[in-house]
This record gives structure tokens, sequence and C-alpha cells, in this order.
């Protein structure tokens, strides 16, 4: 019997508009708990659908070091965070947590 192949899942290509990657990343962060390279590695998938090149060249990285911030392998700092959530055109926000 023949195996069946399956194609790898790439969210990326499922991220099709701004609400779809806004909704993503919210569903990561509540996801993620403390793993802030999770939330990183969430933002590369966003990333990814929107062109990873144009991206790098919003938010003023090398497009090298924006796979790498993103990657999920390590944390990225926060100002790396802040800078491609901007060039994303994410809005992120707060919310009290209630007991």
């Amino acid at each position: 019997m023949p195996k069946t192949k399956i194609p790898r899942y790439d969210v990326a290509e499922h991220l099709r508009t701004p609400e779809e990657m806004a909704a993503y990343l919210e569903a990561s962060l509540e996801e993620a708990g403390n793993d802030a390279a999770f939330i990183a590695k969430a933002l590369g998938d966003i990333a990814r659908a929107k062109g990873m090149t144009q991206v790098a060249r919003d938010a003023g990285l090398s497009r090298e070091s924006l796979y790498k911030a993103l990657s999920g392998e390590r944390s990225p700092d926060f100002a790396t965070i802040l800078k491609v959530v901007g060039a994303l055109g994410i809005k992120l926000h707060a919310e009290a947590i209630h007991a």
C-alpha cells in the first residue's frame, strides 16, 4: 500500500487579511503564557504572510535578522517586537485580569 503524503500545514498561507492576522496574534498571546519565543514565532508567521522582505524594510531591520528574531528558537528583545508589530500594522493592547 503506497504511503499517503500529507503536505506540511503553513498558517502563513491562510493569513490573508489584517483582521485574520490580528486574530491569530491575539490567539497566540492567549495560548503562549510566558513563552516569548512562541509569540515571536507567531509574529514570524504573520510576517511571512505579509512578505518578510517588506516587513523587514518597514521595521528597519535586515531580512536575515528578522528571520532569526522571529524563528521561535529564541526570544527577541522587546524593541524588535515593537518594530515588527508596527511594521505589520497590528496594535497591541492590554486588558486587566479578573480573578
